[in-house]
Parts: C-alpha cells; structure tokens; sequence
C-alpha cells in the first residue's frame, strides 16, 4: 500500500523520517524505494528477485489498485491460499480461525499463475468492449430516437397549423355566405322601401301643390270656379285618401327586420369540442441491437452472491391478532410490495375464508375480503390484485383487494392447487400438471409432469416441493425437470420462497425446520428449527427487495379462553435477511 508520504522512499522515511525521493516500487513488499534503497534491495537474497515498476508506472495504475494488498488485513501475513468456498484469499492464520472446515483450497501461486494470459484476461477485455459498445450504440439510439421525437413534434405542430388554417379557411367561406346574403336580403328591402318613399313623396308633392291652389281658390276665384275647382280638388283628395288606405291593407306598413340565426351545428362546436385533439405517446418494440453479456463469469475472479454459509436471519417480530381472534389455519402468507402482510385464513369468527391484512408492523388491519368458497392458495399478482384458487372447482379468481371485488375469473382443466405469479404469467399446479395463464392477453398453456406441493416461480424456472418425497425440484418453464434435491433435513416440505440470489427457501414441516437449498440444488442448511420457535411450518414467503421473510407457525393455546375448538392456532414470524 503506498505511503501517505507520496513519493517519498518508504524505507528512508521510516527508518529516520528522510524524505527522500522514491523512483521504484516493489510489488511484493509493497514500499516505494529511492536508488540506494533499490540498489539494497535488488542485491538481498530476500527481495533480489522481487518484481518492481517505476513510481510513474504505480501512479497509472487505477485508484483502486493501490489499496490491493498481498498481505491479509486482520493477521499481516501474505496470502498464501485462496479458499473457492467462500471467494476469498487466505493467510495461514485465516485458515485455523475461518476455513478448517473449507475442503476447495489452492495455493494462491496456481490461482495467479499466468493470469495476465488467461483466457479470463481476454474474455473480461472483451466484455468491457461489448458494455463499451453496447453503451455507445444506446446513446446513438437515444441520440436517434430524440432527433425522431422532434421531427415528430415538428410534423403534429404543422399538422395541428393546418387543420387549423383548413377550419378558419371554412369559417371564413361560411361568414362570406352568410354576409353576401345579409347584403342580398338587406338591398331587397331598402329597394321596395325607396320605390314605395318616391311614390309617397310624388303623392306629397301634388297634395302640397293642391294646398298652394286651395289657397289661392278662396282668394282669387269667382264662385263659378270656386265650385268647379271644389270638385276637382275633392277627387284628388279622394285619390290620394284611397292611395293611403290601398296601403294601409297591404304589407306596406309591416316592419320588416334583419336578424341572423348563427348555426346550431356551429354553437354546438363551442359547446362539445373540449380540445383540438390528442397527443399520443405510443410504445413499439425497439429495433436496438444489444450484445448479450457473458452469463458464466469467472468464479474465481468475480464473486457474484453470497454462499450459503454467509446467509443469516434476525426475528424482527410475531403477527399480533386481536384477543378474540385467532388463527385455526394459515395454507398461504403473503407479503406485499408495500411491505404490509396477507394471510389466507378461515376463521370461525368469521364464518368463512378471508384475507386479512397486517400492517409492517406486524398488527392486524382489517379483513380486505371474505370468499364464498374454500380456496386452496392465494399468491400476489401486481396491482393490488392477487389470485385465489378454488380446488376441484377448477377455477382461479382475480381478486381487488382495494375494491374488494372479483375482476375475473380463469377456468382451467384441472385442479386448481397451489399458484404463483411474476406479475408476468400465471402459474397454477396440479399433482401431475400446471396451467401458465398469460397475464396480458390470458391465453392458457398446460405443461404436463411437473407435480408439486407448493410452487414458486424465479428467473424464468418454477421450482416445487414434493411432500412425500421429501423432494424439491427445478423445472424450467417448458417443463424441463433441470435437477431435484434430497436431504436428511428436509422432511415433509411444503412452502417454498427465493431470495434474490436464487437461494431456496422450504418450510420443512414434519421436522420443524426452515432450510434453504443452493441455487444450483447441490447443497442445503438448517437456518431455522424448532429452538427458533419454528413449529408446524406450512407457508413461507420473501420479499426480495426488501429482504424480509414470513413464516407460518402453530402454537398452543396457554388461556382458558376457547376461540375455536383446537388446542392450538396458527401465526406467523417476521425475520430480515
């Protein structure tokens, strides 16, 4: 490890606090060295043959590195193991305290021997080029697919222009029509009302021109003429009179008014149009090419989980109930993405199968919803939904826990026993075959030979319990049988769960035992028993982002208080990984 000193010789530093200039640094005594110090050191029989770099090589090795040592931290002894158990290297001090029991140790020389040259080198090389390029080609198609959202933007705004120029290019045609009509209608009426104001105004002028004669009548006239004239101008007036009443009968004197009636289809657009449209954001297979990573990394080098050995549990704490409540059954224990629990249970309290919900921590709720009939398992689907299923009825429910309401009801051609979901697919088992519903379109497939107790789905395989066999098993989705397991630990399995890693979880009920199993089904450890409390286990569940695990076990009652007819009721422990 380099000195805190820089570049200064480790050794003259130490021996006198000299800071005197480093040029080398020994990878296997791991000090950095001035010249006179190299000179020493490469003519002692003890480092003579060390390998050594220059201090501007140390400096361009990663960051990292420099903390990489080939001494153990706890003992300060070298590294002369490396146990393939635990993936770790090991001084001989660390194999008398950790690993006596460990059987796959190699000498760190053959784990080290040519590793530059190994196969490993060139294959991790190749993987950082496929990431490399698996990367760059993302940021092109994210690059790509931006360019295409703003062309798409571009096209719906001009779109949206020219809809909207085609709708006021059409309003604008209908205002035209209706303003030339107005015009038409309007000039008809001012031409029959100024055709009937220039008669008026001719019948005015000769009445003012028989008032101008009238006068000069009486003052100028004999009384001959005046009599004569009389009678004239009583027919005139008489003319004129019977003008004004051939008016009056007619439409002449009606008033005639200009109005507009805008369109209803017209005023129905501002009534019912709420928007111009929509805008749409649809998803499509993507056309991105990635290279596939390798799945077999080397073990040795990169130590992808934890082993068996390394898995432990703490008891956080035991579901509380309600005095006058108690479980005389628990087939299935669920918990939920919140965190909160479901338990499948009939209770004479209730006089039926229920759900019912805890809280985090651990305290009862409420009761989320009672079934009519006896199911056999319940499993969390995604949405608040979980699935219920119904035996020999054949079918399986889809139930709202929210809602509290069926929303769909999946009939298949056998019996409906245990069932587990990925959120993707849905499977439920019989005792000699599954149906896998496809939770997107419920399309059914019916896998035969896979048999089990309880189910439980993880990385595309299903794996199960075999209660009478005292069997668990593998089995991919096809129905492949990929290994089984036998132990003297399991007996009577039933509930099974995984962890995140893979790591198999079974409520091994005839002995009182939670065991879990290697991913690989080769290897398994008793990690729960019956001094942790563990007794009757039926049902058991994770959560694996969280780490927390549920377990079903029975108690005896200790009251006189009889809540059912049993001596015993069931509940259940909260551990966290």
């Amino acid at each position: 490890m380099a000195s805190s000193g820089g570049d200064n010789c480790t050794l003259c530093y130490d021996d006198d606090g000299t800071s005197t200039e480093a040029v080398t640094w020994c990878t296997e005594c791991e000090v950095l060295l001035c010249t006179g110090c190299e000179k020493h050191h490469t003519k002692s029989k003890a480092s003579k043959d060390h390998k050594t770099m220059t201090t501007k090589d140390y400096h361009n090795l990663p960051t990292f590195m420099h903390d990489i040592s080939s001494q153990c931290r706890d003992h300060k002894k070298k590294f002369e193991l490396y146990c393939s158990l635990h993936a770790c290297p090991c001084c001989v001090q660390c194999i008398s305290d950790n690993h006596k029991k460990c059987q796959d140790l190699k000498p760190m020389s053959d784990i080290l021997k040519q590793v530059k040259s190994s196969a490993s080198v060139q294959l991790f090389e190749k993987d950082l080029k496929n990431v490399k390029e698996n990367l760059e080609e993302i940021i092109k198609y994210l690059n790509s697919q931006m360019h295409t959202n703003n062309n798409q933007k571009t096209k719906a705004a001009e779109q949206i222009r020219s809809m909207r120029k085609s709708m006021d290019d059409f309003l604008n045609k209908l205002e035209q029509k209706i303003l030339d009509d107005l015009e038409l209608k309007h000039t008809q009426l001012k031409s029959k009302m100024n055709a009937l104001l220039q008669q008026l105004k001719t019948q005015d002028n000769q009445i003012n021109q028989l008032q101008s004669d009238f006068s000069k009548m009486t003052q100028y006239a004999t009384e001959l003429q005046m009599y004569v004239g009389l009678r004239e101008i009583e027919k005139t007036t008489s003319e004129a009179a019977k003008y004004i009443d051939e008016l009056k009968s007619g439409d002449n004197f009606e008033e005639k008014n200009l109005e507009v009636t805008i369109s209803s289809d017209l005023q129905s657009i501002l009534r019912e149009v709420k928007s111009f449209g929509d805008i749409h954001v649809n998803t499509s297979q993507s056309n991105l090419q990635i290279k596939t990573g390798r799945k077999d990394q080397a073990q040795n080098l990169v130590p992808t989980f934890p082993t068996i050995g390394d898995i432990k549990l703490t008891m956080l704490r035991t579901l509380t109930f309600p005095e006058n409540m108690k479980l005389t059954s628990a087939p299935a224990l669920r918990i939920l993405p919140d965190g909160k629990y479901l338990i499948l249970n009939h209770d004479s309290l209730f006089e039926s199968d229920a759900l019912l919900l805890f809280g985090i921590d651990g305290i009862f709720e409420r009761k989320v919803f009672t079934f009519t009939e006896y199911p056999y398992c319940v499993c969390y689907v995604r949405n608040n939904t979980v699935a219920a299923t119904f035996g020999y009825t054949n079918k399986t429910v889809l139930v709202d826990v929210e809602t509290k309401k069926v929303i769909q009801t999946i009939k298949v051609s056998h019996e409906c026993g245990r069932v587990a979901s990925d959120s993707k697919i849905l499977v439920i088992n019989s005792a000699e075959k599954i149906t896998i519903v496809n939770l997107n379109d419920m399309s059914q497939t019916i896998v035969k030979g896979v048999g089990a107790t309880h189910i439980s789905l993880f990385g595309g395989n299903i794996y199960g319990t075999l209660f009478m066999e005292n069997k668990v098993c593998c089995y991919k989705i096809t129905g492949e049988l990929l290994w089984t397991f036998q132990h003297q630990d399991i007996v009577g399995p039933e509930g099974i769960a995984l962890d995140k890693y893979g790591f198999l979880y079974l409520a091994s009920r005839k002995n009182n035992r939670i065991v879990v199993v290697s991913p690989d089904g080769k290897t398994c450890k008793t990690i729960l028993s019956e001094a942790d409390g563990i007794n009757f286990p039926v049902s058991i569940d994770i959560n694996r982002e969280t780490g927390m695990m549920i377990v079903s076990r029975k108690v005896k009652k200790t009251s006189a208080k009889k809540v059912d007819s049993g001596d015993h009721y069931h509940t259940a422990i909260i551990y966290k990984f």
